[in-house]
């Protein structure tokens, strides 16, 4: 790997004795792969764990090694893969069970996963993508961790900013930057960075942090994270934070190996080392700096009167399911997930979703997944989706299938399963080995099979 001569010189120049060391890990370090067990679930994912290399000293649920994409962990959502650097963002962004939570730049969802999982899927999490194939990527990762209460959408900061005034308890901004960070993991970056990249990214850091704030609500916490080691982008951008608006910084701890900001390179506040920074170095993973605020002034007391809508406007009226839908749904709940209980059901398309309670109208908002996605209805019948498949704990299922392994490969590949000793007719949630994995449909002992065309393998 060859680093720009204009990037060695100038963290020759910012890490003085230090640069050599530094340059050496980032060109001919290892890169360190790692993954989260999904608390969500019902039980551990063994066998991906014990392949492990071991367990990060810094995240309950993180470990050090490769998952493989086709195991039956992966698929199922029992794992995440993720690098042990990007783990700690979601670790110090800490967002509580019942807490409204914003990620505000999501994709791929790596952070968005870890924080409704310390949510205990919990309250609201709004993810949200500006760009949309990246938004579908994000929305597949969430419904493969078997989130519920998330909310992906797909706008821009300043849009988004309309539609969620001081309405958000803790909001992560895991900033688009210029990925110095990662330039050992993904070489390719390197074509994109020139001297001028990080003032650019920091401009647009600075328009999508002013969204975020308009947001949050007095009294609550911003985390703002990159995996760039700019200063333009990190220090810098901190300390414009703090000299623009309202804001207590908050201590990050410091395990060994963690370095902590660097005043010097911004504006000398000593509150900047508050902040905390990932050197190649010194830690085991790749670079990122991540910092915390919490955001001054009380909560306004809003008024208990609520807005007259008039009849035939509104959210009910146009993404509610019609009697006949909410039939289909009620058949398919009683015999399938009789303690099932939705939030608010929402029509979009022919898709039926289970909106989060709390989120407010959603008619103004381009959404890739307006909560969990129940199922679809075709002619007159309802089918259910996979991502309730994955979100469903399978002793709460009244009717399961049990496959072992080759079976499992044989489902995933997308062909039908015979089924000995058949049970009635009707809708049936497959588990292998307590994971559960997609919907069948049992026809006089044939499962027919619902997986998805699209992740078949």
């Amino acid at each position: 790997m060859q680093l720009p001569t204009a990037f060695i010189e100038k963290y020759q120049r910012l890490l003085k004795e230090e640069a050599p060391a530094f340059l050496a890990a980032l060109t001919s370090g290892t890169v360190q792969s790692g993954f989260r067990a999904n608390p969500l679930k019902q039980g551990q994912p063994t066998a991906t764990i014990e392949a492990a290399a071991g367990q990060s000293p810094y995240v309950t649920n993180g470990y050090l090694g490769k998952v493989d994409g086709h195991s039956l962990d992966h698929v199922t959502g029992w794992v995440y893969s993720q690098e042990p650097s990007a783990m700690l963002v979601g670790e110090f962004a800490d967002p509580q069970p019942g807490e409204r939570v914003l990620d505000l730049c999501a994709a791929p969802g790596g952070k968005s996963t870890h924080l409704i999982a310390k949510m205990n899927d919990e309250g609201l999490l709004v993810a949200n993508e500006i760009f949309k194939n990246r938004a579908q990527v994000l929305a597949e990762n969430l419904e493969r961790w078997g989130a519920k209460h998330v909310v992906v959408a797909n706008e821009s900061p300043d849009q988004l900013e309309k539609q969620f005034p001081a309405f958000f308890d803790r909001i992560l901004v895991d900033a688009p930057c210029s990925g110095e960070g990662m330039f050992r993991k993904e070489p390719a970056g390197i074509e994109y960075w020139n001297e001028d990249y990080p003032a650019e990214c920091a401009n647009r850091q600075r328009h999508i942090l002013t969204s975020a704030l308009k947001m949050l609500k007095p009294g609550g916490t911003l985390v703002y994270s990159t995996c760039t080691f700019a200063p333009e982008e990190d220090e810098q951008m901190a300390a414009w934070l703090l000299n623009n608006y309202d804001l207590t910084m908050v201590e990050l701890e410091k395990a060994p190996g963690m370095d902590a900001g660097r005043p010097e390179w911004a504006d000398g506040n000593p509150e900047l080392t508050k902040a905390l920074r990932l050197f190649p170095h010194h830690f085991k993973g790749e670079g990122h700096f991540i910092a915390k605020f919490v955001k001054n002034g009380e909560e306004p007391v809003l008024p208990t009167k609520k807005n007259k809508k008039k009849k035939g406007r509104g959210q009910r009226s146009k993404f509610a399911p019609t009697k006949e839908q909410q039939a289909l749904w009620q058949d398919f709940q009683t015999k399938v997930l009789p303690n099932y209980e939705a939030g608010q059901l929402v029509v979009f398309g022919d898709y039926l979703y289970d909106l989060p309670v709390g989120m407010p109208a959603i008619d103004q908002m381009s959404l890739i997944r307006p909560g969990l996605q129940l199922g679809v209805f075709k002619k007159n019948r309802f089918e259910p989706a996979l991502a309730l498949a994955l979100a469903t704990k399978p002793a709460t299922c009244t009717q399961v299938v049990e496959v072992d392994e080759p079976a499992w490969r044989t489902y995933v590949h997308g062909d039908t399963l015979t089924i000995q000793d058949a049970p009635k007719n009707g809708w049936y949630l497959v588990e292998c080995d307590q994971h559960a994995a997609g919907w069948g449909k049992l026809v006089n002992g044939t499962l027919k099979n619902f997986f998805p065309k699209g992740l078949r393998f």
